[in-house]
């Protein structure tokens, strides 16, 4: 008997792979863990299309009742569903370990996540540091915790995907002081909101990680939707931006390859000010896209880049990616 915890992808109920569709219909129960992130569709979709009943894993239950979830599988197929990929969560390896721990088989079967769709943005996978978490402030709990890491990332040149806080089922306290249940409405972190947040940080720590006026950075949204959404900018031109529903994620930019920043024109916010490598640029995006004018260097007689200088860059840039000499 198997454990199976099958990635679910990043859109729709169709997301799912075959062979995660195979041992989802062959599961005699079949759990969804539905508070580390969410999907685009509801529960109804997934059962129509999975032709199986599913049983929500929501907060509360996946922290206090865990072992309805593994235990079943010393006698039968049990498959959890988990949004993006079954390993980006502490939660999930969590209950592989008990589960091993009571000898039951666990077999894990990936999917998209956004720890790679975030190269959708242009940015080099190869290009990033350590991953954060940025939670909600409260009134009288700000963290920073998350600022060295980026500070860190950002002194090796790499770059640094933020993972944004969702809050879903939170206990009301002071409706439990009266003595009643209560849980608050979900609250997800957009990309507004965490820009004010990472403004606020480095005028905490005052450390010089990032510039809120000059880094670049990229707010993505609903990302392996068809509406998912992007756009580029400094801290401070991303806070007034609309990405629209959740969930949201972002990137803070280190160094910047050529063909990084190419890719990222077409998702500019119009007039940014922001500076890749210490230099400023001013991106023309009229047209589908225009040239990326250094004020550090003098563009007005160069002429433009033949095929040959082109595929020349694209070989330079594997080669730097790759760490090999050419």
């Amino acid at each position: 008997m198997v454990l199976y915890i099958i990635g679910l992808g990043l859109g729709d109920e169709k997301d799912v792979t075959v062979r995660g569709l195979e041992a989802i219909k062959s599961s005699t129960k079949v759990f969804l863990e539905c508070y580390t992130s969410i999907l685009s569709v509801d529960k109804t979709k997934l059962e129509s299309f999975y032709g199986k009943e599913i049983i929500i894993a929501d907060r509360d239950f996946v922290e206090c009742r865990a072992d309805e979830i593994y235990e079943p599988a010393k006698e039968e197929d049990v498959s959890l569903l988990v949004v993006g990929d079954p390993v980006c969560a502490t939660t999930h390896t969590d209950i592989m370990i008990r589960a091993f721990e009571l000898d039951i088989q666990v077999e894990l079967i990936h999917n998209a996540s956004v720890m790679g769709a975030a190269g959708c943005c242009g940015l080099q996978l190869y290009n990033f540091g350590q991953t954060i978490s940025i939670p909600f402030f409260e009134e009288n709990w700000r963290p920073t915790s998350f600022y060295p890491k980026i500070k860190y990332n950002r002194g090796g040149g790499m770059h640094t995907l933020c993972l944004l806080d969702i809050k879903v089922k939170e206990p009301d306290f002071e409706a439990m002081k009266r003595g009643k249940i209560v849980y608050l409405p979900p609250r997800y972190m957009s990309v507004n909101t965490a820009s004010e947040q990472l403004i606020e940080a480095e005028e905490i720590e005052n450390q010089g990680a990032y510039d809120p006026n000059s880094t670049l950075c990229v707010g993505l949204s609903r990302l392996g939707q068809k509406d998912q959404c992007i756009i580029a900018g400094t801290l401070e031109e991303l806070k007034e931006q609309d990405f629209g529903a959740p969930l949201h994620c972002m990137i803070i930019c280190g160094e910047v390859h050529d063909l990084e920043l190419q890719f990222l024109k077409k998702f500019m916010v119009e007039g940014s000010q922001f500076k890749a490598n210490d230099h400023k640029y001013e991106i023309d995006c009229s047209g589908g896209g225009g040239n990326d004018k250094s004020e550090d260097v003098d563009d007005s007689n160069k002429e433009e880049d033949n095929d040959e200088e082109k595929v020349h860059d694209v070989i330079l840039f594997v080669a730097e990616i790759q760490e090999i000499e050419v």
